[in-house]
């Protein structure tokens, strides 16, 4: 293989992370501003009580979808880490970006204060001016990046109206400052330990790990040991006669975690493959391959290609395909109005010397709809009448609005000469502009008094 071919091979993988990153930055912070019909792609308002998903916003009675989008995260997530190892870590984290937002960026590139993005383990030089300004530059990224977190919970719309009153939403402002300050404390010092002891994926990522699983590996069949079994340096240049390792530990020095991934498979490893960029360029020169690849164990011990399909991948992304179609499913059955009927304590009301009966509702609507609508509603039994309300009523979007409903009888409907009569009917609310598709049934009751309480009611 020539060397400008090894070299390219190097530094695709780092122009592929940092146009990731771009892109997930760009995808973040832009989403929160598009919106179709008023609703987001994703919102949870628990100012507003709503849950916009694909652009369609659901009332907090319809949170059903919920258990569905916690199912999809779960699945994703062992999906993705059976597949790819840490691949969110390095590839997508927001951890990850503002560590190399502040170390690489502005650390090393806008103020100088490291030699090199290629070597992470020397500490930054002592200037304190310069390092006053990275902590400046960073607090002022930190509250952006908040605002961005909060943007998914307050609209963009709402959030700078709120914040132009800060005392009178202090709760908003709390949450603003607390996290921009959690960020700032995390990136500056904290760093990676975040991932190696605070993050719980880490935790978790190893017992999802298969001997299939893509990983960042060095090829020890090419390179030679340089650690035992039990994780002991043996040598930093491997003795081996054919070993290519040329100890020159570039992998080492641009290490973000402060690994030796020689050692093999590591907790602190977020596969981002800035190793594997070193070692390509070292390779190169010597018109050889990286020693350090994304690859699987397996892969490596058969000299193959990493066994993409298999039990376990396959059995998430059924599941997973379940949970997407079943949310679409469900999303797709949303309901532009809701309509709760209670009955009021007293059961009926007797007038006209027994001739007409009236049973009184109280009916809560609500318009999940996002433009204004004029409702009402019909009986699915004739013998009963709407005396009140009279006519439709407008709800703007998004409102709810409690009315008092009262149904009326002139005809004798008792089926008992000593018992009330109970008579199931259907409540069909629709909007008076789009009865087709805006349109709920609920089911309730019609209490008409039996001839006794009918004479017993006249005697009071």
């Amino acid at each position: 293989m020539s060397t400008s071919h090894t070299n390219n091979c190097g530094i695709q993988y780092a122009k592929k992370r940092y146009i990731t990153y771009a892109i997930i930055t760009l995808i973040a912070l832009v989403l929160p501003y598009i919106r179709i019909n008023g609703n987001h792609f994703f919102l949870l308002s628990f100012d507003k009580k709503q849950l916009h998903l694909f652009f369609t916003a659901f009332d907090m009675q319809e949170l059903y979808l919920m258990p569905f989008l916690l199912i999809l995260m779960f699945l994703g997530v062992f999906f993705i880490t059976t597949l790819g190892g840490r691949i969110w870590c390095g590839w997508s984290c927001p951890q990850t970006i503002f560590r190399v937002i502040f170390r690489d960026l502005i650390e090393t590139k806008l103020l100088g204060l490291r030699r090199s993005i290629k070597n992470k383990q020397t500490p930054p030089k002592n200037e304190p001016l310069k390092k006053i300004i990275a902590i400046f530059i960073w607090i002022a990224l930190s509250f952006v990046a908040a605002s961005n977190f909060l943007w998914y919970f307050v609209p963009p719309e709402d959030f700078f109206n709120y914040i132009q009153n800060p005392m009178e939403h202090k709760v908003l402002m709390g949450f603003l400052i607390g996290i921009a300050s959690f960020l700032v404390y995390d990136i500056i010092l904290l760093k990676e330990d975040f991932c190696i002891y605070v993050c719980p994926y880490a935790r978790v990522q190893s017992v999802m790990y298969d001997n299939d699983t893509i990983q960042t590996i060095y090829n020890e069949k090419r390179g030679g040991k340089i650690y035992d079994e039990h994780g002991n340096l043996i040598k930093s240049t491997p003795t081996e006669p054919n070993a290519e390792c040329t100890g020159c530990e570039s992998c080492v020095r641009v290490c973000p975690t402060h690994i030796d991934i020689r050692k093999g498979m590591q907790l602190e490893c977020i596969n981002c493959l800035e190793c594997a960029d070193a070692c390509s360029r070292v390779m190169g020169k010597l018109g050889k391959e990286s020693l350090i690849t994304w690859t699987s164990p397996n892969a490596i011990q058969k000299s193959g290609k990493p066994q993409f399909l298999r039990f376990r991948t396959i059995a998430y992304g059924v599941a997973l395909s379940i949970a997407l179609v079943a949310l679409f499913m469900m999303g797709a059955t949303k309901e532009h109005m809701l309509l709760n009927i209670n009955r009021t304590s007293e059961l009926y009301k007797i007038k006209d010397e027994g001739k007409t009966v009236q049973n009184a509702y109280t009916f809560l609507f609500q318009n999940t709809d996002s433009k204004d609508h004029k409702y009402y509603f019909e009986i699915d039994n004739k013998n009963l009448v709407i005396k009140k309300p009279t006519k439709p009523f407008k709800l703007s979007a998004g409102k709810k609005l409690k009315k008092v409903v009262v149904l009326e009888t002139t005809k004798n409907l008792s089926d008992h000469p000593q018992k009330d009569t109970l008579l199931h009917i259907t409540i069909t609310a629709y909007a008076i502009d789009d009865k087709d598709k805006i349109k709920v049934q609920r089911e309730t009751t019609f209490i008409y008094p039996s001839p006794t309480s009918i004479k017993d009611y006249l005697k009071k």
